[in-house]
């Protein structure tokens, strides 16, 4: 049996604000804003960042058409990116009062809510948003980071296996699994399925940065700096093995209080 490091040993309401701020693509108050479970609002290609919404010209836009779906839509998910997470949650509303069949409407919505905090209102928002006989893989997977928000992990992962049916080793579904078997302290099980998705896709920061986050939890220091930093521009990667090592000592001083 795999030896814990002593950060494993928290319980797991102790890791949860670091791991699961459902932030989505916005900053994080940990430091490292990678480390979170994916609702899936966005595909993130080879590492690079999205260029920032231009918020302004959207907001333009939505006020000449309030309630065309596809312009609130869009405006939601950019003040989403941008961190105005009660004024998304507001236009998204809104537009789903207007259109409370359209199914991607409500899938940003849902996502809205759980940024803003509002998990049991995302969970079911995020449910009439794709139907068993048509199931979302994205909305699965959303709703597992969700379940696992509201601590019922297990629930969480049997949505994450369902995805993985659509679509066997996804990374981004199996780096939200890896993280809900962190959020049970179960570290050994959380680094292999941590590292199956850092295999099949090593670009995406989200999945490199939850990879090396549960390897430092284990204590192997080295190998996650290395992962955490790969392919980075030198300064970026400073900032990015600080934040790791902040993170992790914020994790250690609360294992040492408890």
């Amino acid at each position: 049996m795999s030896k814990r490091s002593p950060l494993a040993s928290p319980p797991a309401r102790f890791l949860l604000p670091a791991l699961l701020v459902l932030a989505l693509g916005g900053c994080q108050t940990t430091g490292l804003e990678d480390i979170t479970g994916a609702l899936g609002g966005k595909t993130e290609t080879a590492g690079k960042q999205d260029a920032k919404p231009d918020v302004d010209a959207l907001r333009e836009r939505y006020r000449a058409k309030p309630s065309d779906p596809n312009v609130a839509l869009e405006y939601g998910k950019a003040l989403r990116e941008t961190g105005q997470r009660a004024q998304a949650v507001a236009v998204l509303e809104q537009a789903v009062l207007g259109h409370p069949s359209n199914k991607a409407l409500l899938a940003g919505y849902g996502r809205a809510l759980a940024d803003n905090g509002n998990f049991q209102q995302a969970f079911d928002v995020l449910s009439r948003a794709h139907t068993p006989e048509d199931p979302d893989w994205r909305i699965l997977s959303a709703q597992g980071a969700v379940l696992d928000q509201l601590g019922r992990n297990e629930e969480a992962q049997q949505y994450y296996a369902t995805a993985l049916k659509i679509v066997p080793d996804e990374p981004l579904v199996l780096s939200n699994l890896g993280l809900s078997y962190v959020l049970q302290n179960n570290l050994p099980r959380a680094e292999e399925t941590l590292r199956r998705a850092y295999e099949r896709n090593p670009a995406n920061s989200r999945v490199r940065t939850n990879f090396a986050f549960v390897l430092g939890l284990e204590g192997k220091q080295s190998e996650a700096e290395t992962i955490v930093k790969a392919d980075l521009p030198p300064t970026e990667a400073e900032a990015k093995v600080a934040a790791l090592r902040q993170l992790l000592a914020k994790r250690q001083q609360r294992a040492d209080n408890k």
